[in-house]
């Protein structure tokens, strides 16, 4: 499918709050989508989440400006956030494979205005914020997003709209506003105050397909992708930034790190990213199960169009090229031949009552400069009520376009501690206790911050005063450079 984007997605964020002397963290209350009982039962939810996703991003490979478009249906993990004077709450999508900041408007047509996730949503007035501005097409952001001029573009009155058209139909629309953001800054030990910055965003007005749905719906999406128009990006070019960032996401216990900045502790080895990739994409060179190397064709595992290796924390299972599929299916089970597989929900579920990491082998992934991800049992063998499902899954018969790309997604990287590094084009990670905290650095007075992970418990509840009593805690510490 191809997607095409009119015009060109651009996001320019600048931080103006400045702190005398010392480092800035922002915070922000991450939930889980799956996070539920009765929504760990319905695990089709899982498959169709990805398979709807991964019809975006790998249509997005056309995408001016090395963007990846935004997917239609939130991730695993948003974020609360507030916008716009006097602030009010929006929880945004956190993902990593998009670029964008953009949340649905007051005029939006199509917008959902419920969600079944349990949370109120809300949509942006630009008129209702006393800080609130268009963008003009004339202006240096709109200029920039096009690469040049912008058609259509007749008078400093002329708004800069985007659209976006997706290949099953999903399509988004609006024009670019520029408003506070609120979030809390970590002042000391659990003490935090609010911190403000000027962003220029998406602004919703029309929603189709999927986008306009209520099932998983959310106020918009926070992108953290690699590309120059990139969140992170434009933090780097306004010198507020250096463009590493990481994340810690504990799918079992719910905690959640998500970090800016040179992570010191703990260490880790890094792999390289492939250069003028849209996603994180990476060197794949073998794969082990139970300690045996599996005897693949080697050019399985070679980057290019519509090929390669991605990592991707806003998947939720991980999907491999059929002969990959095939081959761990028959390690990780040759050595129980008497189990009766059932089909639950279009997964392969099995009845196990021994311990599952004791039964069955563990999967690694190798990478280039000896990066190993190890992926145990409990990982790949999801639980669903009183069985066991396999949560490997054959890309060939997900997506046609997908059927020879490795796709990495939260299967693999729960409990692990996932570093992003864009200045050295690295990434890298560790298996970790996603509910204890890091170690990051600030690059210019060498002082170095604990950062820690919490599930927010009944005191943040009776001081918001809101619904989401199984938000999670996810720190992003924020580089101020003065």
């Amino acid at each position: 499918m191809a997607l095409k984007l009119f015009p060109s997605l651009f996001l320019l964020f600048l931080l103006n709050f400045l702190v005398p002397c010392v480092l800035g963290f922002g915070v922000f209350e991450v939930k889980h989508k799956f996070l539920t009982h009765a929504q760990r039962r319905n695990i089709h939810l899982l498959r169709a989440h990805d398979v709807r996703r991964h019809d975006r991003m790998l249509s997005a490979v056309d995408l001016p400006l090395g963007g990846n478009g935004l997917p239609s249906e939130t991730g695993l993990y948003f974020a609360q956030i507030g916008i716009g004077t006097p602030s009010k709450d929006y929880y945004v999508q956190v993902d990593t494979g998009s670029d964008i900041l953009w949340v649905n408007c007051v005029s939006c047509s199509r917008c959902p205005k419920k969600s079944d996730l349990g949370i109120e949503l809300t949509l942006y007035d630009p008129k209702g914020s006393q800080s609130g501005t268009l963008v003009s097409c004339e202006e240096s952001f709109c200029l920039s997003a096009f690469g040049g001029d912008v058609p259509g573009c007749t008078s400093s009155n002329t708004p800069c709209q985007y659209s976006v058209l997706y290949g099953d139909g999903s399509s988004t629309m609006g024009y670019f506003v520029t408003d506070l953001v609120q979030y809390n800054q970590v002042t000391g030990n659990s003490a935090t105050r609010t911190a403000n910055a000027s962003v220029t965003f998406g602004c919703g007005a029309q929603q189709g397909g999927d986008l306009g749905s209520s099932s998983e719906a959310l106020d918009g999406i926070l992108g953290f992708g690699q590309s120059n128009t990139s969140f992170l990006s434009q933090l780097a070019s306004a010198g507020k930034v250096k463009k590493v960032f990481s994340h810690c996401l504990d799918t079992v216990k719910g905690g959640g790190i998500f970090a800016i900045g040179d992570v010191v502790q703990p260490k880790m080895k890094t792999t390289p990213l492939v250069p003028d990739q849209q996603h994180y994409n990476v060197n794949l060179t073998g794969i082990e199960v139970g300690g045996s190397l599996l005897q693949l064709p080697s050019d399985l595992f070679e980057t290019g169009d519509k090929k390669g290796t991605i990592v991707d924390s806003g998947t939720t299972l991980t999907y491999l090229p059929e002969a990959a599929y095939k081959a761990i299916w028959q390690k990780v089970f040759q050595n129980h031949p008497d189990i009766s597989f059932q089909t639950v929900q279009e997964f392969s579920c099995f009845e196990y009552t021994e311990n599952i990491d004791d039964g069955f082998p563990e999967v690694v992934f190798n990478f280039e400069n000896n990066l190993t991800l190890h992926v145990h049992p409990h990982d790949y063998l999801f639980q669903n009520e009183k069985d066991y499902c396999f949560g490997f899954q054959n890309g060939g018969l997900q997506s046609k376009d997908g059927k020879d790309i490795f796709l990495l997604g939260d299967l693999v990287l729960s409990s692990k501690l996932v570093v992003y590094d864009l200045e050295n084009q690295v990434i890298g990670w560790t298996d970790y206790n996603c509910s204890s905290s890091i170690k990051v650095q600030d690059d210019k007075t060498n002082a170095i911050y604990t950062v820690g992970a919490h599930n927010i418990g009944s005191a943040w509840r009776s001081e918001s005063q809101n619904s989401l009593l199984l938000l999670l805690l996810t720190i992003v510490l924020i580089y101020m450079f003065i």
